[in-house]
C-alpha cells in the first residue's frame, strides 16, 4: 500500500478511504462528483409560479414600482411561498430561472442630449489628456 500511495502521490489514508468506499459501494463509491448540496427551498411548481409572477411584473404583484429589485423579489418569495432567501441568493435563484440582472442607465432626466454629446466628444477627452512629457526633464 505504501508503494501505491507513493506511485499515485497520495497519502496512505487516502488509499484506505478508497478501499473502504469500494468495499461499501463497489465501483460507484470511487466515482467523484459534485456534492449535491441542500435541497432547493422552492419546488419545481413553485419555481414555475415564481417565473410567471416575475414576468408579470411588480405592479401585478402589488408593488408600487414598475421595476423589480432584489429585495422586492425576496419579499415576494417570502409572502407567496413562506420561504426566505438571503439577499445574495435571490440573484442566483433568478439566474437559475433564466433571468438576468438589468441595471438602469443613470441619466439626468432634464439633461440636454446634444450638450451631453458635445461634452463626451470634446471636453472629456481634453480633461483626460495628459500634457506631453518634455525630453530630458
Amino acid at each position: 500500500m505504501i508503494e501505491l500511495a507513493a506511485e499515485l502521490d497520495v497519502t496512505r489514508g487516502a488509499i484506505n478511504r478508497w478501499l473502504q468506499w469500494y468495499e461499501a459501494m463497489g465501483v460507484a463509491g470511487l466515482v467523484t462528483g459534485k456534492a449535491p448540496g441542500p435541497a432547493p427551498k422552492l419546488g419545481e411548481a413553485q419555481r414555475r409560479e415564481l417565473t410567471a409572477l416575475v414576468e408579470a411584473g411588480p405592479l401585478a404583484a402589488g408593488y408600487p414600482s414598475g421595476v423589480w429589485t432584489g429585495p422586492m423579489i425576496g419579499d415576494l418569495i417570502a409572502r407567496r411561498f413562506g420561504v426566505r432567501y438571503h439577499k445574495h441568493n435571490v440573484p442566483r435563484l433568478l439566474h437559475e430561472l433564466g433571468f438576468s440582472v438589468q441595471r438602469p442607465r443613470k441619466r439626468l432626466a432634464r439633461a440636454d442630449a446634444q450638450l451631453q454629446a458635445i461634452w463626451l466628444r470634446e471636453k472629456l477627452p481634453a480633461i483626460k489628456k495628459k500634457p506631453a512629457r518634455v525630453a530630458g526633464s
